[in-house]
């Protein structure tokens, strides 16, 4: 039986090239986005939902639907984020709001919200867990970012969401670790998407691309490939509460160097 995997977020650079990778891995790929999204533009889903993760009522509404047509998932992939680039006292309360909600709140409502259907698939088969069974349930896949460990100027709100999703990872594997259901993040350092470029122009962009020790920025589907290693049971079942740094070795230099 296809395992099932929900993306948040799947209109964007990583959460499209997710969507790739876990469908051609022969997973049944499930995806949510705050704006409209058709098949014809991710044709590796089999089904797409518009919601607001930042709203709790949303998330539970496409959750219900979810748990209604499939029953259950095995990986959330909480990869729904926006990014407010401005200094700390220019950024509006609303600005920070809208960046914690987005960021961070959205993982707090998929995990207490997708929390039973992670657990239904394997209640059904395992009828409950135990030390052998453990590591064999569902999975959580938090997309942070390097500026959780290592940030600049100019992006306090996003570099506080995102070393807050960090937190959350570890303190949520533990607690859920009793049910089954593993919790790891993924840290991407530069990546080639439109949020990115959205911010820098083409010599910024190559400026950053030298500040890695791989040399350049890294492509979508590097990010998906990190994902897929961490959602999936038989590639990682011995691994949660882990930030996973996909960065070309860009936080491992001395800013001296």
């Amino acid at each position: 039986m296809r395992r099932r995997v929900l993306i948040t977020g799947i209109g964007g650079g990583i959460g499209s090239a997710t969507s790739e990778v876990f469908a051609e891995n022969g997973w049944l790929v499930l995806g949510i986005d705050r704006k409209y999204i058709g098949i014809s533009e991710c044709p590796s889903a089999e089904e797409l939902h518009i919601a607001d993760v930042s709203e709790e009522a949303e998330v539970k509404g496409v959750l219900d639907i979810i748990e209604n047509d499939f029953g259950w998932i095995d990986a959330i992939i909480n990869n729904a984020a926006i990014q407010v680039c401005k200094p700390i006292l220019s950024t509006f309360p609303e600005e920070w709001d809208a960046v914690m909600g987005s960021n961070l709140k959205s993982a707090f409502y998929m995990t207490i919200h997708g929390y039973s259907l992670l657990r239904k698939r394997w209640d059904l088969i395992h009828g409950g867990f135990g030390p052998t069974t453990r590591s064999q349930g569902g999975s959580i896949v938090n997309i942070s970012s390097v500026h959780a460990i290592n940030t600049s100027k100019g992006v306090a709100a996003y570099a506080a969401s995102k070393g807050g999703l960090v937190a959350f990872t570890r303190a949520t594997a533990i607690e859920l670790a009793e049910d089954g259901i593993r919790v790891n993040a993924v840290l991407p350092g530069a990546t080639d998407t439109s949020m990115l470029r959205e911010h820098l122009t083409d010599e910024d962009l190559e400026l950053l691309a030298s500040k890695t020790v791989i040399g350049r920025v890294a492509q979508p589907r590097e990010i998906a490939e990190a994902i897929l290693f961490l959602a999936d049971n038989n590639r990682s079942s011995f691994i949660t509460g882990a930030s996973l740094v996909v960065d070309g070795g860009a936080t491992i230099r001395l800013s001296t160097e």
